[in-house]
């Protein structure tokens, strides 16, 4: 998985602080890259994570996602999933983190600026 450097994002005034596009998959060998990237992000200001281009997800990926949010809470900031793909959605819903994870409404990150790494 290749990633790049997280830039410094001036939201727009309701944008989260930062939109990360994440594309390829959220799988066992790629979450904590993905945990170790974003939960200091996490940490300072709220996210919102367009899982729109993952392909796949597993326990590991749905995990890491748990920990994001988990973390969000603790720190008093926001974490949300934007537009997952069906794959990803339909397992959300399986496991029961749909309506905790997913933001309901996608138009809350149109417009805002984000950033576009791929997952192998």
């Amino acid at each position: 998985m290749t990633v790049p450097s997280f830039l410094n994002i001036s939201p727009a005034s309701n944008c989260p602080d930062a939109v990360i596009v994440l594309n390829g998959e959220l799988v066992r060998g790629s979450e904590a890259q993905v945990i170790d990237k974003l939960l200091p992000r996490v940490k300072q200001g709220s996210l919102a994570l367009d899982l729109s281009g993952v392909e796949r997800i597993d326990a590991a990926g749905i995990a890491a996602l748990i920990t994001l949010y988990c973390t969000s809470v603790e720190s008093k900031t926001e974490f949300h999933v934007v537009d997952p793909s069906a794959h990803v959605l339909e397992l959300l819903r399986i496991v029961g983190l749909e309506s905790i994870l997913v933001a309901v409404d996608k138009r809350a990150t149109d417009g805002c600026a984000q950033l576009e790494w791929t997952a192998a």
